[in-house]
């Protein structure tokens, strides 16, 4: 084989590669594992009244987390992307607290909301432990990668004290081939609490 045939075909090669990593990383698919105790109902629907909501959230890396204050920046923006995007919930108030202490129990939140001026109708509280892109290299797949969110979200009834939801969510979005950035991570976490709070429906 000449100089030339060997070039044209290690190029073919390379086109032939190259268009098929391309349409394998269009092949993006999400998915969403639950646990604990999910909600029952969605937080709210379009078809009723705006739901009156205090909102507390926090984060919990893990130790070895990477880029932990823009992972907090970006998950703020995924809350506050949520809340916006939901007509039928009315946001009474948006707190953050500290990483570094114990969470609250549901007693303590329902005590922090008795004051206010309206009382809320549900009270929700978002403890974010993953978000960003993942990646796995290896056997059977060669490469599959894509952007991860993990919350836990709990629900509270104000009026009645009962616990409308105590659920982990772990909801990904990729596949074969698909290497993703921390460009949607807003949208990411957005979703994550849609896929929680308003199962089969979609935000507005």
């Amino acid at each position: 084989m000449s100089n030339s045939h060997r070039f044209n075909f290690i190029r073919f090669m390379f086109i032939l590669l190259f268009t098929t990593l391309t349409l394998l990383a269009g092949c993006a698919s999400t998915k969403v594992v639950t646990s604990g105790s999910p909600i029952k109902q969605p937080l709210c629907s379009a078809n009723t009244p705006a739901v009156t909501t205090e909102v507390f959230w926090r984060t919990q890396w893990r130790e070895n987390q990477k880029e932990p204050a823009l992972r907090e920046a970006a998950a703020l923006r995924g809350i506050l992307d949520f809340l916006s995007r939901t007509s039928c919930i009315t946001v009474a108030g948006i707190h953050r607290l500290p990483a570094n202490q114990a969470l609250n129990s549901d007693e303590e939140h329902l005590r922090l909301v008795s004051t206010s001026t309206p009382k809320p109708e549900r009270v929700l509280l978002i403890v974010v432990r993953e978000l960003g892109p993942r990646l796995v290299i290896g056997l059977p797949v060669i490469v599959e990668g894509g952007t991860e969110v993990v919350i836990d979200a709990r629900v509270l009834n104000s009026q009645t004290s009962e616990s409308l939801s105590n659920v982990q969510t772990s909801w990904r979005n990729g596949g074969t081939f698909v290497i993703k950035g921390v460009k949607t991570l807003d949208q990411d976490m957005s979703a994550a609490l849609s896929a929680a709070l308003l199962p089969d429906h979609k935000l507005e």
